[in-house]
């Protein structure tokens, strides 16, 4: 645990609008994407995520002016994804002021674009984020799911993480399908099972309902701790988890 970990809001993005919903369904407003981000980064977040989570369905790019208007606000290294599906989408949302983007869908849909983007834009350009739901039918128990997790796609989870890992990826971010929004726990199985077979930094996301979740992740390999819906309704504090984390031994960003 001796690499320090950081803590990573989330704000998933509809129609310009921060919302949250409970396993990619059931979606509730939580507010405007620019206060949200002033907010973040003044509680503390050590990064953020903006994730156009409709962007690949409505078959859409990216909303430019919002991640502009979000990067102009933003004093942490900023990640945003939806909809970019290939190296020149990439590109926009990087020039809009991303620091990072996070392809999940055209990623598995047409894996050269993983090297494609990181040669245009090096190796700190690209999350490669993997939606995942339990099938005991594959090898690790766990299925690919894309469109936002909405298609089966028949394909191990564990073996695609391998594969991105491949490609020099630095950051692999899978989301529990089951523990989207349920503030159950994270998905500690598939963390661990990414984190030893990897060597990108894992994103523990899907399931943070109290302090001890993210201990947890953290136990389990993760080193980028990604919540929404604890942090946009007040139920966990940053400052509170952060020093949470360091009294139970964990080093903090």
């Amino acid at each position: 645990m001796d690499k320090p970990v950081s803590i990573m809001p989330c704000l998933d993005m509809q129609n310009g609008r921060v919302v949250k919903g409970v396993h990619f369904v059931e979606i509730a407003d939580a507010g405007d994407p620019v206060e949200c981000a002033k907010a973040y980064c003044a509680a503390g977040a050590d990064e953020l995520a903006l994730l156009d989570i409709t962007a690949t369905v409505e078959q859409r790019g990216t909303l430019l002016d919002v991640v502009r208007r979000v990067s102009a606000v933003c004093t942490v290294p900023f990640t945003v994804g939806g909809g970019i599906r290939d190296v020149k989408s990439a590109g926009e949302v990087l020039a809009a002021g991303a620091n990072t983007v996070s392809v999940s869908s055209a990623a598995f849909r047409n894996p050269e674009i993983i090297p494609a983007i990181l040669k245009e834009f090096g190796q700190s350009s690209l999350t490669v984020a993997i939606d995942v739901d339990v099938n005991p039918a594959l090898p690790s128990g766990y299925e690919v799911y894309i469109d936002g997790g909405r298609t089966a796609t028949g394909y191990d989870a564990i073996e695609w993480a391998k594969r991105v890992d491949g490609y020099g990826v630095e950051v692999i971010l899978p989301t529990s399908k089951a523990g989207d929004g349920a503030k159950t726990g994270y998905d500690l199985p598939v963390i661990r099972a990414m984190a030893q077979a990897c060597n990108a930094k894992i994103v523990a996301s899907g399931g943070a309902g109290k302090k001890e979740h993210f201990l947890e992740a953290v136990r389990a390999g993760a080193q980028i701790l990604l919540a929404a819906s604890v942090f946009h309704f007040h139920m966990i504090d940053i400052g509170d988890l952060k020093q949470y984390l360091k009294s139970s031994g964990v080093t903090v960003r």
